[in-house]
């Protein structure tokens, strides 16, 4: 059978014309064709008549998104608005899940008013400078954040990263989900809980199915009606007079309780950093990286300070105003927001209730357009699927664990989700010092290689620095089903929480002794 040439930006690529049967003639492969720079340019999506070819002809007649892991090429980094990646954070933040991250310290940990407000501000800060820092990368390489982890993790070494990825995109998008149906039922009790459970998800799939110009298009300004609906939440509950400025406590206690609520808060503040140069590889090549920074920065710690610490405020009221004690009691984070809106409000509280609920939809939208970058990168076979068929399959999956998880195992799937949360530990644990110790910063990468397994770490040294993350992870942490040898030593009862700290610590030492060997055996 003769054998076709083409030849683009100085690449002959060759494909075997593949006969359908007899009598229906001949299809061609779909063609995924590299520049120079590795990049793949939006064409050659569509080239071709196979399945794969026409499906992405179809989505791109819809707008839909048809780029999955392939590097972006220079000339398609089109989106010079720096402001949206400021907004997109800030949507995916100022969300109820991160108002109750803020209640946790009262009930939960025990803590006073300014020793919590304090960890909050120390712990978020602490939390979002790797999501600030990768950020960085995706107008300067064009890539996603999990190809861009090939450069630290090596070609196979991330397909374990991708995996714990996977799972905390569905875990996290699951507990949300159920957050938001069980607020939903808390306003309307003829509304089922897996009725609001494929509500959300519905919303949230059909944002992520068009890709990244509509996430970022929805996410720009889907934070508004939630910032104001906070912003009553706030007027009403100072009107109602219930706040208390508990006082801090002292000693090994104290230490403790704020050891683990600032594991909670740096948990989930981090936990974008997986995600980070997704919203940002269609950046022009020429974005300040010092702009980047700066805007997804505001974009994080003004949603997350303001979220937290009101819900912190609103948690003093449990100790001494028995109706908002009784409101937590039985309905958690929901009983509150309803006691502070509904009493007063009537109609209108629930309906910003209702809202409320809703903003899950950019909470979940990152965790889900993500996932589908995962699961590309665990086998050259998911990247024969396009990118938006993921999203049907990601939604399906979540949806799956939520529905029953509604009313059976909630507790066990967030505690799961916590154990889940330690990784992100690690993961900046090795890549922070391989781009700065062994690469020396953004000039040691050569960004053409990043498909090609030759040219990249071998994955020995992260793979094995990744173990004893977990080590130190397991050893440090103080959970409800488990405290660690070493968190057991802080504090009283139930210890402290320690666990990011030594997995980090554990994972970055392990790091780079193991990868300064690596590169002296095989040089790459």
């Amino acid at each position: 059978m003769a054998t076709t040439s083409y030849e683009k930006s100085g690449y002959d690529l060759e494909y075997q014309p593949e006969p359908l049967s007899v009598g229906e003639g001949e299809k061609h492969r779909s063609i995924v064709v590299p520049d120079a720079s590795g990049a793949v340019h939006g064409e050659s999506f569509v080239t071709g008549n196979t399945l794969y070819a026409r499906l992405q002809r179809l989505a791109g007649r819809f707008g839909v998104e048809q780029r999955g892991i392939e590097r972006v090429p220079e000339d398609e980094r089109t989106d010079k608005s720096t402001l949206k990646v400021g907004t997109m954070w800030c949507a995916a933040n100022m969300v109820v899940s991160s108002f109750a991250i803020g209640v946790l310290a009262i009930p939960v940990f025990d803590l006073g008013f300014v020793d919590a407000f304090l960890t909050i501000l120390f712990f978020n800060i602490l939390g979002i400078m790797p999501v600030c820092f990768f950020s960085t990368f995706g107008p300067k390489f064009g890539m996603r954040q999990m190809i861009l982890s090939r450069f630290w993790f090596g070609y196979y070494g991330v397909k374990v990263i991708a995996i714990f990825n996977c799972l905390a995109c569905l875990g996290w998008s699951s507990v949300n989900v159920i957050v938001g149906s069980q607020l939903l039922h808390a306003v309307n009790p003829d509304v089922p809980g897996w009725a609001g459970i494929i509500i959300i998800a519905a919303c949230t799939f059909l944002i992520t199915l068009f890709g990244y110009k509509v996430v970022h298009m929805y996410e720009m300004i889907s934070w508004v009606p939630c910032f104001i609906i906070f912003l009553i939440v706030l007027g009403e509950f100072a009107h109602h007079g219930s706040f208390e400025n508990l006082p801090m406590g002292s000693g090994a206690g104290e230490t403790a309780s704020i050891l683990s609520f600032g594991a909670s808060v740096f948990g989930f503040a981090t936990g974008w950093s997986s995600y980070a140069s997704d919203y940002t590889c269609y950046q022009p090549v020429t974005t300040s990286r010092t702009r980047v920074f700066f805007y997804v920065f505001v974009g994080l710690i003004f949603p997350l300070m303001f979220t937290e610490t009101l819900g912190l405020a609103i948690a003093t009221a449990t100790v001494n105003d028995p109706a908002f004690a009784t409101a937590y009691k039985t309905n958690a984070v929901g009983g509150l927001l309803h006691q502070v809106l509904v009493p007063p409000l009537g109609g209108f509280g629930k309906f910003c209730l209702v809202i409320l609920a809703l903003s899950i939809v950019g909470n979940n939208c990152p965790n889900i357009y993500s996932l589908t970058f995962s699961l590309q990168i665990l086998t050259h076979y998911a990247q024969k699927v396009p990118r938006f068929l993921w999203t049907f399959v990601g939604t399906v999956v979540y949806c799956a664990i939520a529905i029953p998880g509604y009313s059976h195992f909630e507790a066990v799937l967030e505690d799961f989700m916590l154990l889940i949360g330690y990784w992100l530990a690690v993961y900046s644990a090795i890549s922070l010092p391989e781009h700065f110790i062994f690469k020396r910063g953004i000039r040691g990468y050569s960004p053409e290689h990043y498909d090609q397994p030759k040219y990249l770490p071998p994955s020995f040294a992260a793979l094995g620095a990744f173990c004893f993350g977990v080590v130190g992870a397991v050893m440090g942490m103080a959970q409800v089903w488990y405290i660690g040898p070493i968190g057991k030593l802080i504090g009283i009862g139930f210890g402290g929480d320690i666990g990011f700290e030594l997995a980090f610590s554990f994972a970055a030492t392990t790091y780079i002794v193991f990868r300064t060997f690596e590169i002296r055996y095989f040089h790459r």
